[in-house]
């Protein structure tokens, strides 16, 4: 293998790539704007939950537990009802994702000590946000009802006794539980995975549409000296982006990083190596650039989305779907990346998934080289 060789091919793909200004841009800046799309648009915190009321008491009681509703960040009260019908009315129009009923009489069971039920009607639309929602309305409802057995203690003259069991609780890693804390890291894998891929997928593509692959060919450069000349400079592209990427993410989404930079390099490194190569692997099946994107779409980007635990955790998945994601690298590079940020582990830890990275990059940068003969497909 002829270093020098390998540096003119990689030189001449570097002066390719500032002729076509619009790929390189795109390469360098798509991944930015991925980052800012999903990471400003793709949220899982639920609060600020739009909020309609019928109050038919319409006593101090009863907007004593309104107050404590709307009080909580998870609440915003839309408006009040005058009718049962404007119930179904603001829940159909899109207006309130929940709507409270209290009736009439709740002041007075309160009052009584009794069971004084409220009605909660959600829009079962978006069952995911509306599950959530139940389980906020029922922590203020318990809040107001502990509340008012203190009253009532205090009021008879007795004191309040300690509980024997307290529980405190306390998040690691994620104290206040932003969602925005593991999607951008996630993010971060799918769209290296993404990007990657379909970089060096086009551009052996090009080559084969304009000819000047046909050029390549007839000088002495071996196959590995094309492939890894090929690789070199979208390796450099690769890396910028994930600065770039990494970069938005601390910086502009406060995302902290607690592990080491240096390990993050070392396994972003083997990572686009086996991804890279994927997509030269992938432009030498293809006859075309079309192609050759479609082909990286569907086997980088939506593995990579889908099944790497980027948002849907895999131990959910039906257990076929939990096999196929062993072969989904970005599945390894997504938990690396958020022991990186958020835990601040070390390869000491992660050494499984860096493991999984190693063989990946090596069996298909061996494919690659296999299919990546010195001849005309």
């Amino acid at each position: 293998m002829s270093i020098r060789r390998i540096k003119a091919l990689t030189k001449k793909e570097f002066i390719q790539m500032s002729r076509d200004i619009r790929s390189l841009m795109g390469g360098l800046f798509i991944p930015l704007l991925m980052i800012f799309l999903f990471g400003y648009a793709l949220s899982l915190d639920v609060d600020r939950i739009r909020t309609v009321v019928l109050d038919f008491d319409r006593t101090p009681t009863s907007r004593e537990f309104i107050h404590r509703l709307t009080e909580s960040r998870y609440f915003t009260l839309v408006r009040y009802l005058d009718r049962d019908g404007d119930v179904d009315s603001s829940l159909a129009r899109g207006e309130a994702l929940m709507a409270l009923v209290i009736p009439s009489d709740f002041a007075s069971k309160v009052k009584q000590g009794v069971a004084a039920p409220v009605q909660a009607v959600f829009d079962g639309s978006d069952s995911n946000t509306a599950t959530i929602a139940l389980g906020y309305l029922k922590a203020v409802a318990s809040g107001f009802d502990i509340a008012l057995q203190e009253h009532r203690i205090r009021r008879a003259g007795l004191t309040m006794v300690d509980m024997p069991l307290e529980g405190r609780i306390r998040v690691w890693f994620n104290p206040e539980l932003k969602s925005k804390n593991f999607i951008i890291p996630g993010l971060t894998g799918v769209i290296m995975m993404a990007i990657c891929t379909v970089m060096t997928a086009l551009s052996v593509s090009r080559e084969k549409e304009t000819g000047t692959l046909e050029q390549l060919i007839s000088t002495p450069i071996t196959s590995l000296e094309l492939l890894v000349g090929k690789l070199l400079p979208y390796l450099a592209v690769g890396l910028v982006d994930l600065a770039l990427v990494v970069g938005a993410g601390v910086l502009i989404f406060g995302v902290p990083f607690r592990g080491s930079y240096i390990d993050l390099f070392l396994t972003s490194l083997l990572f686009l190596i086996g991804t890279l190569s994927w997509g030269l692997f992938v432009s030498v099946i293809a006859k075309n650039q079309i192609q050759a994107s479609q082909i990286s779409m569907i086997t980088a980007y939506l593995p990579a989305f889908l099944l790497s635990g980027f948002i849907y955790p895999i131990e959910n998945m039906p257990v076929v779907l939990q096999v196929i994601t062993f072969i989904v690298p970005a599945r390894y590079f997504v938990e690396i990346l958020k022991g990186l940020f958020l835990q601040g582990v070390g390869l000491s830890v992660l050494w499984p998934q860096v493991l999984a990275l190693v063989i990946y990059a090596v069996l298909i940068l061996s494919l690659a080289r296999k299919r990546f003969t010195k001849r005309i497909l």
